[in-house]
Parts: C-alpha cells; structure tokens; sequence
C-alpha cells in the first residue's frame, strides 16, 4: 500500500464518496455496506429514507462547505471514510439514552463511522482516517474528540476500542456493548 492521504471530504471530493459507497462488489451488491444506503446521516437524521434521501442530505452537507468527515486516499482511488464533526450537528446522538452529552462543552466532536472498501479492510487505513480525524479536530480547535466503539467487535462501523485506546483516547463511560471514549485535544 503506498501512503495514505486523509483530507476533508469537499464539494469537489463528492464523487469520490460517491464512488467509494457505491462500488459494486464481486456478485453486483454493493461492498461497502453500511455506507451505501446510510450515507452516514443516521445519526444526523434519523427521518430521512435509506439510501437516495441520505444520499442528498449528505451531499448537501457537503456542497454547503460542511466537511462531515474526512475521506482516505491510497494514490488517486477513495479507499475509506471516516464521519467526524462538532457533535452537536449529530441530532439523534445528542437525544440518545446511551450516547448523549453528560458535559456541557459545546467544542466537543463527535466520529459514528467508518466506511473502509472492503477488499482493502485490514489494511491500517481505519487507524489512518482516526488519526486524521484527530488532526483535523484539533486543527478545527475542537476541545475533545468522542466516540463509541464496540467493545468487542474491532470491524464494528463505529470502529473497535482497541483502536482508540491505542491511539490515547480513555473509556468515558461503559454501555453494554460499546464504551464512550474520549481523546482531550
């Protein structure tokens, strides 16, 4: 694998997202599920239909300048994405039982998922697009950066504690079958 690129995901990146959540897989489904037909907006709006609905919603997001994560380049192919931003622009998550803000930091951001092309999973480019997510947080003068990985399964679409924890963030609070991680910018 050559070296990973993670930038901002642009009005102009659009149909690298596009493409990479619409790649057909081997036996014409789509391979990058939970991506395509999510659009990672679920936790945005969880009153948009799947697919075609989120699908506009996000490239909205993104033609406004929002920048609603980061996409991951290998050369000039998309290879994964990562859905970062000020949590607060994360509705449903601030209105869930086992997610939602016990603090009143309004700087804090939020990561609920990570697409990474399936045939390239395994491949380090999680960890890159975390490690990016991190950068472009601090560089946004976020204060924290939170998440809510899956205590067990490291293949998770909101990403395997371990990867966190490698990467310095602390358990916030425990929930069955997540934890709420925390890495101080």
């Amino acid at each position: 694998m050559s070296r990973l690129r993670v930038v901002p995901a642009t009005a102009a990146r659009w149909p690298d997202l596009v493409d990479l959540f619409e790649r057909k897989g081997p036996r014409g489904g789509h391979r990058n599920t939970p991506g395509y037909g999510c659009w990672c907006m679920w936790w945005r709006d969880r009153s948009l239909g799947h697919g075609t609905p989120k699908k506009s919603a996000l490239g909205s997001l993104v033609r406004a300048g929002k920048e609603p994560g980061l996409l991951a380049y290998d050369g000039a192919e998309s290879v994964g994405w990562i859905s970062v931003a000020p949590r607060e622009t994360y509705g449903s998550l601030l209105r869930s039982p086992q997610y939602r803000p016990q603090d009143e930091d309004e700087r804090v951001w939020s990561i609920v998922c990570f697409v990474v092309d399936r045939p390239r999973q395994g491949e380090g480019i999680a960890a890159a697009l975390l490690d990016g997510a991190v950068a472009h947080a601090r560089k946004r003068t976020a204060s924290a950066l939170e998440a809510y990985p899956h205590r067990v399964k490291a293949d998770d679409y909101m990403g395997g504690l371990d990867l966190y924890l490698e990467r310095g963030f602390r358990v916030f609070r425990e929930q069955k079958h997540r934890a709420v991680v925390r890495l101080a910018l």
